[in-house]
């Protein structure tokens, strides 16, 4: 049976479960979810959080906003970060992988392939790739997008089945949607630019992505024809629940 293969994109809010440090209980409640369906899905995960793991540990001098001083405590973080999927992942049996990525690796034909190639044996191994951003040589997704953008391209590349974006609410909401308690569904890819402008911009407390950045990705998914999910990272069992129709969230069609 050909496993669907799912590149689960997750944010810094929802590893850190909207607190200051990376909570290793999320860390390992995506672990066992993942454990669960292994034999079903191979999972592709685009992380955050490798600032806000550095910042658990250090305090570098002169520690401010600059994008310096962030691709800094980004070098600090990463190792750290890496460290708690390990360590989480192994107790149950999971195998972790690294891969740092920026957008210039897309632009090049080679690069391209370089990395298909990659993963593709790393996952046919079954070790999980868990991808971030460069950011000591590129800062693109520090200042604007949370690695949203980066888990669309590479959910095109690598040809997913499914983009899944782990967030800090039950989907994308309109007025419309509040009203009726449930987040929006887009059907149809022409959807995705009617829903830009009915949303707010309004970004997360350690995320810089906001929902302006997962509808974006949606759309390269799309144009790719991908499906993406935006789903509530902070509840347990979000992955297996989202996969179930178990819970509520926002589904953008391909």
């Amino acid at each position: 049976m050909t496993k669907k293969r799912i590149l689960l994109k997750i944010g810094s809010n929802t590893l850190t479960k909207e607190t200051d440090q990376i909570s290793r209980g999320k860390i390992e409640d995506i672990g066992r979810q993942i454990a669960q369906l292994k034999d079903n899905y191979e999972f592709i995960i685009v992380s955050s959080g490798a600032i806000t793991a550095a910042k658990q540990f250090v305090k570098l001098e002169h520690n401010g906003e600059e994008i310096s001083m962030k691709q800094a405590l980004a070098a600090i973080g990463q190792p750290h970060l890496m460290r708690m999927f390990q360590e989480n992942f192994r107790e149950l049996g999971l195998f972790t992988s690294q891969c740092l990525l920026s957008y210039s690796d897309f632009e090049n034909p080679k690069s391209k392939g370089n990395i298909k190639n990659t993963i593709d044996i790393l996952v046919s191994n079954n070790f999980i790739p868990i991808i971030n951003e460069n950011d000591t040589v590129a800062a693109d997704e520090i200042q604007f997008g949370d690695n949203d953008k980066l888990a669309a391209l590479t959910a095109a590349l690598l040809q997913a089945d499914l983009l899944l974006i782990a967030t800090n609410t039950d989907g994308i909401y309109t007025k419309s949607s509040i009203e009726n308690g449930q987040p929006v569904t887009i059907t149809e890819p022409v959807g995705i630019n009617e829903l830009k402008n009915e949303i707010s911009a309004v970004k997360s407390s350690h995320g810089t992505g906001g929902m302006q950045s997962k509808i974006e990705a949606a759309t390269i998914a799309s144009e790719a024809n991908i499906e993406t999910w935006i789903t509530n990272g902070l509840k347990d069992n979000f992955i297996t629940d989202a996969l179930n129709s178990i819970s509520h969230f926002t589904k953008i069609k391909a």
